[in-house]
């Protein structure tokens, strides 16, 4: 009896220790659904900052001029600074416009931009979202950014602002067709039009070469 005994509470503290191994594996699944989209949330920002800062740096020494110095070391933190400066100021709507079309533009646009990169592989094995249909999904992602200049345009009820988020959306799409073309010949060299599979093919190869040929 007394071995019966140790053998079923051994069985119980099995059985109670897999449990226990069973629930932190769903807590540490619903983690790991998070922390890539933290991850991609913040990389997106940091390389934002550090191109914001490349940019003006780079126009400042093509016009002969300093650029961004106080804020940090070499003005590496201007960007962080105006982006302070942004979250700071009074939001201001404007008198009789649509101010639901006015706010959701801008989110729009930056949700989008967000969603783009779900598909883009940072490595062979490093990819958000696998997808079969990953670079149709790119563009589709990237060509809603209009819409929402668009949106904010109108809904300032401002007829300069309208028609400055009307040339925001021309420039916008003029260059959307050629980018499709691109994009779309790298995808028929690479078979199946799977993103992961593009990076790779383009690194270390003359594809961008061979697509000049699709053209003609």
């Amino acid at each position: 009896m007394i071995v019966e005994m140790i053998i079923d509470t051994t069985e119980v503290q099995t059985i109670n220790s897999f449990s226990r191994l069973e629930s932190l594996k769903e807590v540490y699944g619903l983690i790991w659904i998070f922390v890539p989209i933290l991850i991609l949330v913040l990389g997106i920002t940091m390389g934002v900052l550090v191109i914001v800062w490349l940019e003006r740096k780079i126009s400042a020494a093509i016009q002969q001029r300093i650029g961004p110095e106080y804020a940090g070391p070499l003005g590496i933190l201007q960007a962080l600074a105006d982006g302070t400066k942004l979250f700071l100021k009074e939001d201001i709507l404007p008198y009789r416009g649509n101010i639901r079309l006015f706010k959701v533009g801008p989110s729009i646009g930056f949700i989008s931009i967000l969603l783009s990169y779900l598909v883009i592989p940072f490595g062979y094995h490093l990819v958000l979202a696998d997808l079969s249909i990953g670079v149709f999904l790119w563009i589709a992602f990237s060509s809603i950014v209009p819409i929402g200049l668009l949106m904010s345009g109108y809904g300032s009820n401002n007829k300069y602002s309208f028609s400055g988020g009307l040339r925001a959306v021309a420039q916008s799409i003029s260059y959307e067709i050629p980018l499709t073309l691109c994009v779309l010949a790298i995808s028929l060299r690479a078979i199946r039009y799977v993103y992961p599979i593009c990076g790779p093919l383009e690194i270390g190869s003359l594809h961008w070469f061979v697509q000049v040929f699709f053209f003609h």
